[in-house]
């Protein structure tokens, strides 16, 4: 998990319950269709309601989106960050944030700084790298430094939506992760699911958030904030079922790498220039 999103392993109580107000009707349905067995393993009982994730791969979530125009069928959509312009400047994480009323000290994307020498390597991520970065000092010969963004990979294997046992999490027909805070009950699985530590527990919502993509964006055919303000084009976003989108020229025609590949999980973020070194 991710340094910035890091919060404390979640009670297998549902959160809420025993605070003011009580649990809402969305727990107390929860807790009388569901067992918690051993080592906090989630069972439902026969007659509670299916989870909208169907595990890997597509998931139904809510109907539709109600935009005039849009159609989810006509977009697949695909991300790509070239690593060698990045400059750490933290426009990207500035954006997210007030485009999406991140919470203080959590982040729905956020930039790594890795410093790599012979003797040894240093990762650090100061505050996200939401001010930039100030100068490093390492007890190492270092050889080269260099910036990776990470956010939600969206992917198409996602664990998170698997682990889910209420449906929340769940993956559109145009290939978006995404959360239905309605239907969150703040477990914090989809937390502890996910390998890339992209996802965190709002302490105002006390529901899971993540990188949308800036879904209310780019339904609207704006792009994420995060690319809108990117004075390098380290990232790109684009649309697979578009035959001359950028986007998926680079994704058929270049080296793209993905992290963690060994665990199949399908990622629709892709790297370029993607060093051995980044985990």
């Amino acid at each position: 998990m991710s340094e910035q999103n890091q919060s404390p392993a979640p009670s297998p109580e549902i959160p809420g319950c025993g605070e003011a107000g009580g649990c809402d009707g969305a727990r107390r349905e929860f807790l009388g269709q569901a067992v918690l067995l051993a080592g906090g393993a989630v069972a439902l009982l026969a007659g509670a309601p299916e989870a909208r994730a169907s595990g890997a791969g597509e998931s139904p979530g809510p109907s539709r989106p109600d935009i005039p125009g849009y159609d989810w069928n006509e977009y697949r959509y695909a991300y790509v960050i070239d690593t060698e312009k990045c400059i750490g400047c933290g426009s990207c994480v500035r954006a997210c944030r007030a485009e999406n009323d991140v919470p203080d000290g959590f982040f729905r994307t956020w930039v790594e700084r890795y410093v790599v020498g012979a003797g040894g390597s240093h990762v650090d991520s100061p505050d996200g790298g939401i001010n930039g970065f100030p100068p490093s000092q390492v007890d190492f010969h270092a050889t080269k430094s260099f910036f990776v963004p990470k956010m939600c990979m969206h992917c198409t294997a996602t664990p998170c939506v698997q682990v889910c046992p209420v449906g929340a999490s769940y993956r559109t027909r145009d290939g978006v992760v995404m959360v239905d805070a309605e239907t969150c009950i703040g477990c914090g699985y989809c937390v502890q699911a996910c390998p890339y530590g992209s996802r965190f527990l709002s302490p105002v919502t006390h529901t899971a958030e993540k990188c949308t993509w800036c879904y209310h964006r780019i339904t609207k055919g704006l792009r994420p904030a995060c690319v809108e303000v990117c004075p390098t084009g380290t990232r790109m976003f684009g649309n697979m079922k578009k035959e001359d989108d950028p986007v998926r020229k680079i994704i058929e025609t270049r080296r793209v790498g993905i992290l963690q590949p060994h665990l199949l999980t399908e990622p629709n973020c892709f790297y370029l220039h993607l060093d051995k070194e980044v985990r």
